[in-house]
């Protein structure tokens, strides 16, 4: 309800008891009920009059605002997260499950052979590299 929690509602009616005084508080409360009532008649008389003048072409005109509301509804954190923490697709033949391209690899006989360092051995070097 208007994105309103338990705990938000529960100040709001402690601060609206200690400003209006118990006295003044239900009727206050009563009021509000009624705008709100009278808004929501408003907007929904509205748009069945837009819907019965329109017709089929009220949905059209409606999608662009569902757009809208999926834009609202984005969140950058969690788009980001998928983006860079998924997996690549698999349907893809050309790419392996590692993510790289399988011509990208290469063959094992270029590959030099790697074999861990003896105790004292320096690790190789290339300035090239750094």
């Amino acid at each position: 309800m208007f994105g309103i929690s338990g705990g938000e509602l529960l100040v709001l009616i402690v601060a609206g008891l200690f400003i209006l005084g118990p006295e003044r508080l239900p009727g206050a409360a009563a009021w509000l009920a009624n705008g709100i009532r009278q808004v929501r008649d408003y907007a929904t008389g509205a748009r069945d009059q837009l819907r019965s003048e329109l017709g089929p072409e009220f949905d059209e005109l409606r999608k662009p605002l569902e757009d809208l509301r999926q834009l609202r509804e984005f969140n950058p954190k969690r788009a980001l997260t998928r983006t860079l923490l998924e997996d690549f697709p698999t349907e893809d033949t050309s790419y392996k499950p590692n993510g790289y391209p399988a011509a990208a690899e290469p063959p094992a006989a270029q590959r030099p052979e790697q074999r861990p360092l003896s105790p004292g051995e320096r690790p190789p070097f290339d300035p090239d590299a750094t």
